[in-house]
């Protein structure tokens, strides 16, 4: 079963070692710039801010930030269960537990460990995160060793009880007036030890192979998004279960659209004729079709049009975002004597009403003129 997240670190553009304040001052630029009132009607900008917010709410708190940061999101799913699903962590002490080991306490065997969740960075195009793909992908991972099944011992034998720690996985020692407990490093915490180990896997149970998975990237990912391949990371130590494999999304950037969530921005130079005049252009989209964008009479550098529907697809949702075209008016540099005449015709009969923003600059450098003669 697959599942699709997002980084909290890459929400806030931040990197893993940033610390608090860069946190703080990352999350309120981020929510500055997606909050509701400031996009209104725009669903993929709340949504947005409503992931920067549990990114922050997450990375803020040191607990939460540290069983982030060794377990993922697993930290905080099916009610504060940590990776492993049945094995479970009843609360932020039990995850603490897990990361730096009990210094008290618990003479009970050891629960065997699941395996080590891996990471792979796969890059894709604009094109391709608008589609979506199926690629695959070859990685080596420490897999359960098949002679064996993953227990470490030769076929035919078995374990038996650990002596150095009478099968508790614990051993303790004395120092001064504390008693501390450690895993036993006989049976490195286990309770038992191997009569005969594997010949193939040498008694650790995995062996490091080639691996070829299929990835299915569904329409809609941004740099970020997080896709979990459960049970496919390193296999668990003596046939405990395995980790899962996070597939970390990059998106290229685009020769001619920049991304803003669902949004699709592109800047369009028209001529100063086409500005003053008015007229249509068309713009091919990633989804194959060409949208038409029509250009008002008197458009300035810098207006931006809408195309609604035309932008990236929503992730795991419905419906697709905006299409901007973002003008920019181009002065001519090259004119023929011909087309020179005939803007000196043009501009002989200006009567400066045509750009009033001209006009009223103008009008305010006399003003000021004024006041210094005066």
């Amino acid at each position: 079963m697959s599942g699709v997240e997002a980084d909290f670190y890459e929400l806030l553009e931040v990197e893993r070692t940033a610390d608090d304040a860069a946190i703080k001052s990352a999350y309120r630029r981020m929510a500055i710039r997606y909050h509701p009132d400031k996009n209104p009607g725009c669903q993929d900008s709340e949504t947005r801010f409503k992931a920067i917010n549990q990114a922050y709410d997450c990375l803020k708190d040191p607990q939460k930030r540290a069983a982030y940061d060794r377990f993922g999101h697993e930290a905080f799913q099916n009610g504060g269960a940590g990776p492993g699903g049945g094995a479970g962590f009843g609360d932020f002490g039990d995850i603490f537990e897990s990361i730096f080991g009990s210094a008290f306490g618990g003479g009970g065997r050891q629960q065997a460990r699941r395996g080590a969740d891996l990471r792979y960075d796969m890059e894709i195009n604009l094109d391709e995160a608008y589609h979506g793909k199926t690629a695959g992908i070859e990685i080596e991972v420490s897999q359960s060793c098949e002679p064996c099944g993953g227990l470490g011992a030769e076929p035919g034998t078995g374990t038996r009880r650990c002596t150095s720690c009478g099968g508790h996985g614990k051993v303790r020692s004395q120092q001064g007036f504390f008693m501390v407990e450690r895993t036993c490093p006989t049976c490195r915490g286990r309770g038992e030890v191997i009569e005969k180990p594997c010949r193939a896997c040498r008694g650790e149970g995995r062996i490091d192979r080639p691996q070829t998975l299929e990835v299915n990237v569904p329409p809609g990912v941004d740099s970020g998004t997080r896709i979990r391949l459960s049970g496919k990371g390193e296999a668990g130590p003596f046939g405990s279960p395995p980790g899962d494999l996070y597939i970390f999304i990059h998106v290229r950037r685009h020769a001619v659209f920049e991304r803003e969530g669902t949004t699709l921005i592109t800047r369009v130079p028209i001529s100063f004729t086409t500005a003053a005049l008015g007229g249509c252009i068309e713009i091919p989209g990633l989804d194959g079709q060409r949208h038409k964008i029509d250009i008002p009479a008197g458009i300035q550098s810098g207006k931006q049009l809408r195309k609604r529907g035309a932008g990236m697809p929503v992730l795991q949702g419905r419906g697709q975002g905006d299409l901007v075209v973002e003008i920019s008016v181009e002065t001519p540099s090259k004119l023929s004597a011909r087309q020179k005449e005939l803007l000196r015709e043009l501009q002989s009969t200006e009567t400066g009403e045509e750009c009033p923003q001209s006009k009223g600059f103008f009008e305010r450098l006399k003003d000021m003129w004024s006041d210094l003669t005066d």
